[in-house]
């Protein structure tokens, strides 16, 4: 069943909480990359102009409210304040931000609003309650609205208080940001247009087995790449020298060999290095030919051929996980060499699943040559995984 979006609200006039992804990262308190803020404005914007009242709620970073001493210095670092003044940039109205998570100061600037104008409320996690979906303060904070909309599809994942809490007591619906992101993981994993090639990177197989079996059962092929590609080829027989091993994980692997057949596609070969630096030695060796002392830290010249020629005459594609360690230059090739094969399919849907792939994709300059990008890659992958979304599930039917 669709879910009611946020067109599907009379919002003149009401108070709209927002659960926005502002969880933006910092250096030395200054934003380093505004993204998350910029992907909230078309949602953000929309209420503006149709004159609802907005209360923006979002998480920042990680507050430990085990340790009192660690406590305060987590909520030193991880104040909003920096959010607000950049939001304030962007928007064309007045932003008040509210220092804190409850009481008569943020009850009194929501009672202040004005239609089209914006309250954000200080860091959610603040609040102790909040990642325990504490009932009272999801009731609390729902008394301040008349309407919730979620826009955090990076939390959506999250049975929280502000992603799962608020919209139980309120008529909801989803932001546009969110939207997009359920309709284009759902036409890639819901309802893929074939032939369909999924593309698993990343460093453990760990990670990703629950994406990789769940793909297995929908994609025509699957494509590993990453560190845990060693762990299949350890199964395969392979000597994998110092590569990323999970040896408890191998005879897991050899069963998805056995089950998958030809449709699971592995590196044949890896450009090693005998450390793991960005100025080490390095060559290109068979996947059967690691030495004992070397490390696997990108896919090899063949083994790019090879996915490429998978990947041909794909119509829908979704990527998770880098193929390589692509920070370090020498071994960035695979993962540049995939996403430029992606880029150039005609006619294809292709998606990456967030995270260090999204990164990787943006830091390449292949920003705008994907159909879509996605903002959360934990909650990406919990979609691909087939899991159901708390913070979506939650919202109401049209």
């Amino acid at each position: 069943m669709a879910k009611r979006t946020v067109k599907d609200l009379d919002v003149a006039g009401k108070r709209v909480i927002v659960r926005v992804d502002f969880n933006v990262p910092r250096k030395d308190g200054v934003i380093t990359n505004d993204n998350r803020i910029m992907a909230a404005l078309p949602t953000i914007n929309y209420l503006i102009e149709n004159k609802a009242k907005v209360i923006l709620m979002s998480h920042l970073g990680k507050v430990d409210h085990k340790d009192p001493e660690k406590c305060e210095a987590d909520k030193k670092k991880n104040d909003m304040a920096v959010v607000a003044k950049r939001l304030a940039e962007v928007v064309d109205t007045k932003v008040t931000f509210v220092p804190v998570t409850r009481g008569e100061e943020l009850e009194k600037a929501v009672a202040d609003l004005k239609d089209g104008e914006i309250v954000l409320v200080q860091n959610t996690r603040y609040e102790k309650g909040e990642s325990k979906n504490d009932p009272e303060l999801g009731k609390y904070w729902a008394s301040l609205g008349d309407l919730f909309v979620e826009d955090a599809f990076g939390s959506v994942h999250r049975a929280h208080a502000s992603t799962v809490g608020i919209p139980t007591h309120l008529p909801s619906a989803l932001g546009f940001l969110v939207e997009k992101e359920v309709k284009m993981l759902g036409a890639a994993v819901d309802t893929p247009v074939h032939p369909f090639v999924a593309i698993i990177g990343g460093a453990k197989v760990s990670d990703k087995i629950a994406v990789v079996d769940n793909l297995l059962k929908i994609a025509d092929k699957v494509i590993i790449g990453g560190g845990m590609a060693y762990t299949f080829l350890k199964a395969k027989g392979y000597e994998v020298g110092q590569s990323l091993l999970e040896e408890d994980r191998v005879e897991m692997a050899k069963e998805y060999l056995e089950k998958a057949g030809d449709k699971l596609v592995l590196p044949i070969d890896n450009v090693v290095a005998d450390r793991f630096a960005e100025d080490a030695n390095t060559k290109v060796v068979d996947s059967d030919k690691i030495p004992a002392d070397w490390q696997g830290l990108d896919i090899g010249p063949k083994t790019v051929e090879l996915y490429r020629e998978t990947l041909k005459g794909a119509k829908t594609v979704v990527w998770n996980g880098p193929m390589g360690v692509f920070e370090m230059k020498p071994f960035a090739n695979g993962t540049l060499e995939v996403c430029k094969a992606i880029s150039e399919l005609p006619d294809a849907t292709t998606v990456i699943g967030g995270g260090d792939s999204a990164a990787a994709a943006i830091q390449l300059g292949f920003g705008d040559k994907f159909s879509h990008i996605s903002t959360g890659g934990g909650a990406s992958l919990e979609y691909m995984e087939g899991k159901v979304l708390p913070g979506i599930a939650v919202i109401e039917d049209k």
